[in-house]
Parts: structure tokens; sequence; C-alpha cells
């Protein structure tokens, strides 16, 4: 859900407390519209997360690592310029606006002090973040804003900053008893809910909802349910709830959320800051991968599609030439009958001597050859279908184990945790010839080597996991010793686990743990009995030639297990 009026006011009380007197030590860009700023605030240094993101806008405290690109962004140079070393001052809210101005004080080139203002707009698609000067002047912003794309409001450097017009509605915070029973009259017997979110500003469809259902419908007790509300937010009795619904996190409100009874549960969290470091994480880390990574879906999907059409035509072919014996023995029939063809001939009826029943058969003749040479060209025909057979047979193995590779590669892009990881599968498809680039911009590039991901068993051994084909080669025939278990879903594409047996023999909690895991890095991730092969890594060889990740094995033994998602969370090692 979007982050309401309400919601950001508990925050930004968490981040009055936390970072107002403290000064900006630190200024990162992680992506397009998110800036951290690491503060040493005066009980401790803290991260605040400032994101102008259309989809979900929001400030609070963070405790997750963003991965930063190698260069900052224009923005964030900016940021750094004018902004480090600064003083928070204030941390300011209108009432019931999604709108967050930072009062602060810096240095000037000159080294005298200067008034800052960083104001954060988190408001849905026009959601932004922009650094004022002492006068209120725009010195930049995240999101410029022209005529073209508003007439009401432009923000561009150099104009005097204006909050965006406020909301034709009754502010809760401010309105009396009396003004909010009047805004709740319902003559026409509109749907209450739609009421609310009509005429009150700083709602948002789950806190309506739910005011309804407390209430019991609309009339008095509404307007009752909104001005305890109200009271709530003004006394700062806020509190975080976290909705989860089959172990997977779906909304968050700042209070008690009764409306999906049971199978839906209301749990209270520590602060605002956990719960939407929590509830954003898994989304946004999906949503940054999915972005960066497009293009190289784009080429591995086109790819693999081209090599899907070239082993169709080859199987038609390699079915095609699987009658060429057929032809042979036309070629003998006509050459037993040659004393009663002529040339000219369109066809000859003869008897087929290879039939069990002695059958005759009509046999098409080119007319325009001789029957020596139409003997010749069946014979010519099957010695060309058996050579095709042979070729058709190694070229549609090469091309499987293409359509193996590029989905396997596929599988990765899916695994991956951030821009590094992403970089490392495109060193990799640039090695294989699937992303072409100049010689002197691969030479240029820096090569990224990953890390594969670390767990710990309940048992405390080590569980490495590849998150690409690269990193899948390295850690089989490079990094593991013979005696480990080497650990994979049977016939489907995924990640190589390594479980370190440091020479003994692994307990069989540890090799279910680490069977799990394979199973939850593969594509049989939705799966309830998925087949893992594991064997010590003496037993797996890498053949000649083939592509990153591709190994074969013996003497193995397989496993049943169900993929366990809170496992992998629970044991991995950051």
């Amino acid at each position: 859900m979007p982050l309401d009026a309400f919601c950001l006011a508990g925050a930004a009380q968490e981040i009055r407390r936390a970072v107002q007197g403290g000064r900006i030590d630190k200024i990162y860009q992680p992506t397009r519209d998110e800036v951290v700023l690491l503060i040493r605030g005066l009980e401790g240094n803290v991260r605040l997360l400032l994101s102008a993101n259309p989809g979900h806008p929001r400030a609070h405290l963070t405790q997750l690592s963003r991965e930063n690109p190698a260069e900052p962004p224009m923005f964030c140079r900016l940021l750094r310029k004018h902004l480090t070393g600064a003083r928070i001052l204030a941390v300011e809210q209108p009432p019931a606006e999604r709108l967050l101005d930072f009062h602060l004080e810096a240095l000037d080139e000159l080294g005298d002090r200067a008034e800052r203002r960083l104001v954060l707009e988190a408001m849905g698609r026009s959601a932004n973040l922009i650094l004022l000067d002492g006068e209120g002047r725009i010195t930049d912003c995240l999101r410029r804003v022209d005529g073209d794309l508003s007439r009401q409001r432009q923000v561009l450097p150099g104009l005097f900053y204006r909050q965006p017009p406020a909301p034709d509605k009754l502010n809760p915070l401010t309105a009396s008893p009396e003004e909010l029973r009047a805004a709740l009259e319902n003559p026409l017997g509109k749907e209450p809910e739609k009421l609310l979110l009509e005429r009150i500003t700083g709602l948002s469809p789950l806190v309506a909802r739910e005011l309804v259902f407390q209430a019991g419908g609309g009339g008095v007790p509404l307007a009752r349910a909104l001005e305890e509300l109200a009271n709530t937010v003004k006394e700062n009795r806020l509190t975080p709830y976290l909705l989860v619904r089959e172990e997977k996190s779906v909304d968050f409100s700042f209070l008690p959320i009764l409306q999906y009874g049971p199978e839906t549960e209301c749990r209270r969290m520590e602060s605002f800051s956990q719960m939407l470091d929590g509830f954003y994480e898994s989304r946004e880390v999906a949503e940054r991968v999915r972005q960066r990574g497009q293009d190289l879906v784009k080429s591995v999907t086109s790819a693999r599609d081209r090599t899907r059409r070239k082993l169709a035509n080859q199987e038609k072919e390699l079915a095609d030439a699987g009658d060429r014996e057929r032809r042979r023995e036309l070629g003998d029939i006509l050459t037993s009958n040659l004393h009663v063809m002529e040339k000219g001939m369109k066809s000859v009826r003869a008897v087929d001597y290879y039939d069990p029943e002695g059958k005759e058969v009509d046999i098409p003749l080119d007319p325009l050859l001789t029957p020596q040479q139409n003997a010749a060209k069946y014979y010519k025909e099957y010695n060309k279908a058996k050579t095709a057979e042979q070729m058709l047979t190694v070229q549609l193995e090469k091309g499987r184990r293409e359509l193996e590779y590029l989905n396997s590669v596929l599988e990765n892009i899916s695994l991956a945790e951030g821009e590094r990881d992403l970089q490392e599968i495109r060193q990799e498809l640039s090695d294989t010839g699937y992303l072409r680039r100049p010689a002197k911009a691969r030479a240029r590039e820096k090569r990224v080597a990953g890390k594969p991901m670390e767990f710990r068993s309940s048992a405390g051994l080590r569980i490495s996991v590849g998150k690409n084909n690269s990193q899948n080669d390295q850690l089989t025939t490079k990094l593991a010793f013979k005696s480990d278990i080497w650990l994979h879903t049977q016939k489907i594409h995924g990640s190589h686990v390594i479980l370190w047996t440091q020479g003994e023999a692994p307990d069989v909690q540890s090799l279910t743990e680490a069977a799990q895991l394979a199973a939850w890095f593969s594509q049989g991730r939705e799966g309830k009995k998925v087949p893992v092969d594991y064997t010590p890594v003496k037993y797996v060889k890498k053949p000649a030639g083939a592509r990153p990740g591709m190994v074969v094995y013996t003497t193995y033994q397989t496993a049943y297990v169900d993929p366990d998602g809170e496992l992998a969370k629970r044991l991995r090692v950051k």
C-alpha cells in the first residue's frame, strides 16, 4: 500500500528523535529515486532513507545495506557539495500531509553558516526530493517539473519553492468535532468509506475501510471514530502494525486492522522504520533487479527462442531423413528394372521385392534423366540423408545443451541480488558470445568477481550456493575439496550447492538443509517434493568445452525435499 500521512507521521517521530541535532556524515544515491543519509546523531550513527519512488515513496531509518553505483549521480554530488557536515535543526511535517521538511545548517563556499532545506514530497506519482537554499529557492531536485508537465506548479532550479496545493478536503487534525460530523452527513446514501476518502484528507483506503468497520457503519459513530483517530495522531500514540497473511506481509498501518478477520494476522512491530524496512525490502530488491536486468532477460530470451526454433527445424529434417533406407530400396528396384525404363518416363511400375507380399510399386522418375541417372539419384538422396542424420544428431545434441544453458542463465538472473550479480552474468554472456561488445570496451571494463551466497547449517557446517554459472564453476571445480558434498536439483535448472564437510561425514540434518537450499534456489522452488541429487565433489566433472555451470556426475544419491524459503532466511550469513 502507499504510505499515508499518519504512517509517515509515525516514521517522522522516530526520525526526529534519532537525527535532530545530528550531522550528515555521508550521502549516497543507490538508485535513481532513493537517497541515503549517514547521520552522526546524538545517540549514535543512523541511516536515513529518503525515497521519491513513485510506487512507494517514504522516509524512515534503515538497517539495510544498499549497493551503490560506481559513479555517484549528479543529484548525489550536489547534495554532497551542499549538505555534507550539515547539522539537522528540525524535522517538520505539515498536518495530515505526506511531506517532510528537513531544516539544516551548513557551510557555504566561503565557510559561512548557511541555511538549507531538504524537502521530501512522498505523494505517489508526483513524489520528489527537493534541495532549497536559505531563501526558499530551489537549488535542484530529483525530478524536475516544467510547464509542459504541470501548469499549476513548476519545480525547477531558481524558482521559489511552493508546497503542493492542499486538497479540497477537511483536515481531521485541525477540524472541530462539529465540522467532522457535518462532513460525514450522507443524505445521498453513499458508501461510508467512499465518503471518508472524498471529504477527509490524509486517509488511505485501508484506514477508511477500517474506521467504517470499527464504527459499524457511517453517521455519528463514524465521526467519533474519526475524532479518536485524530486524537491518537495529535498525542503521538501511533503504533506500527504489519498485516501478515500466509507468512507474507501484505499491508501495514498505524492502528490495529481487524476488518479481515482471523485469516490475516495484525502483527505489532517495534518501530515504523523496522516495519517499512521489512515490508519493502524484498519488493524493492526484486524490482531493482528486474529493471536493471531487463536487457539481459531480453537478450537471453531472444537467444533461447532462436535456439528453440532451430531445434524444431532440425528435428523436422531428422524425421525426413528417417526414411533414407526406402530411398536405397527404390534405387535397387530401379537398377534391376533398367531394361523396361526409357528416358522421358515420369514413373515406372515394378515389383517391390522388399515387400513381404511382393506387391508392385509406382516409382516417380525425372523425365529429363536417363534410367541409370534416375537410379543414381535415389542412391545420392540416400547417402545425403544418411550424412544429414549423422550431422543433425550432433547438432541437435549441441542445440539441446545450448537451450539448457540459456534456461539456466534466465534462472540465474532471477537469483541476482544486485548490480554486481548482473554484471557478472553480463561478463559470462559476453565471454560466451551472446552479448557483443567492442573489444576496446571489454578491455577497459573491470571484471567483477562476485561471491556465492553463504549459509550455516543448524550443526554449524558451511553451505555455499552459487548465484550464477560462473560462481557455480568456481565453487564446484576450483574451491570445493573432493570430500565436500555437491548438491543440485535433478533435471531442473538451479544453483550448485556445496556442503563443506571439513573431511568428515556430514550429519543428516546438515545434508537435509543443504538439499532444501538446492531446491529453493532452483526452478523447483514452488514444488513440494523436489528431487535433489548429492554426491562427493570427486564424482563431479566438467566436460571439455562445456558451457559455464555445465557438469556431469556419477555415483550419486537422491533426496526428495520441500523447498523452504524461511530456512534460507534463517541460515543465511550476511
